[in-house]
């Protein structure tokens, strides 16, 4: 069993022996505290039935279809299925130990996948989001960039790299928000940063939240707590619609929202566009 602490929490993973690269989660290997939850990898898919999925929910991206449901044993269950490979993620109810029967091919990428899915919905009752964003460091402070697919998030953040001293990048995709026992805001690294290789077990103060939208000039506003909330919760992966998780969502976005402002930045693809959201956000 090998165990990995990220945003202080600690999980674990049973490979059975077979062979994963876990590169990107050495920084986060810890021999501390117990388990919020334990995926134990399984041998293969041969005799798993996906057909016996009770469907609740799919959703498509790219190469990759996920399909969320129940197993006939009450068991939650989250179906990969790629152009080539599949894989089933089995769970109990409070996501704290769960099952991945995969392809050999597409073992490494189904156990991402799983440890991420379980990461989100294990943790949700902890005061903890997982966020889709892009996040910089500066004066110690971390700054969270938002918005759909394809906005220019990872872009944005590379501009703040390129023009303003003392930056650096935190995480490019997945970075984790979590509130301390002390009411403090902090985001987090994660092993999951999309493309860019940036896994870095580190911390800091959430200092602003800025939602990007594709626009022919550089204008930003604050946004109002409805459009902030709208805004976070977008963002925020978790299954809305089981109630525990979803009361979790809405109790740490209200704390989050308490404690730093949102907003909203129309902006160009240039090196303008990060020095007015510096200027503007940045404490």
């Amino acid at each position: 069993m090998k165990k990995y602490k990220v945003a202080e929490h600690v999980f674990a993973i049973e490979t059975g022996g077979r062979e994963l690269d876990m590169s990107q989660y050495v920084p986060f290997e810890t021999t501390d505290g117990s388990p919020l939850f334990t995926l134990v990898v399984d041998k293969g898919t041969e005799g798993v039935a996906f057909d016996d999925i009770e469907e609740e929910a799919r959703q498509d991206d790219g190469d990759q279809t996920i399909i969320c449901g129940k197993l006939g044993d009450g068991r939650k269950a989250f179906g990969y299925v790629w152009t080539r490979g599949k894989a089933l993620l089995a769970s109990n109810g409070d996501y704290t130990r769960a099952t991945l029967y995969s392809d050999d091919e597409k073992l490494s990428h189904a156990v991402d996948n799983s440890l991420m899915l379980l990461f989100a919905l294990a943790t949700a009752r902890c005061s903890t989001l997982l966020f889709h964003a892009s996040t910089v460091v500066w004066h110690d402070r971390a700054y969270m960039f938002l918005g759909v697919s394809g906005t220019g998030k990872s872009t944005h953040s590379r501009l703040w790299l390129e023009n303003i001293g003392d930056t650096r990048l935190l995480n490019d995709d997945n970075p984790v928000v979590r509130i301390m026992a002390d009411g403090e805001v902090m985001v987090c690294g994660s092993p999951w940063s999309g493309k860019t290789p940036c896994y870095l077990n580190e911390k800091y103060e959430l200092g602003g939240v800025v939602r990007l939208r594709q626009a022919p000039r550089n204008v930003i506003s604050r946004q109002n707590i409805i459009e902030a909330y709208a805004t976070i919760i977008g963002s925020v992966s978790g299954m809305r619609w089981e109630k525990t998780i979803a009361d979790g969502i809405h109790a740490t976005t209200e704390a989050l929202l308490r404690h730093c402002g949102v907003w909203l930045l129309d902006c160009l693809p240039n090196g303008d566009a990060a020095l007015l959201c510096n200027k503007t956000i940045a404490r």
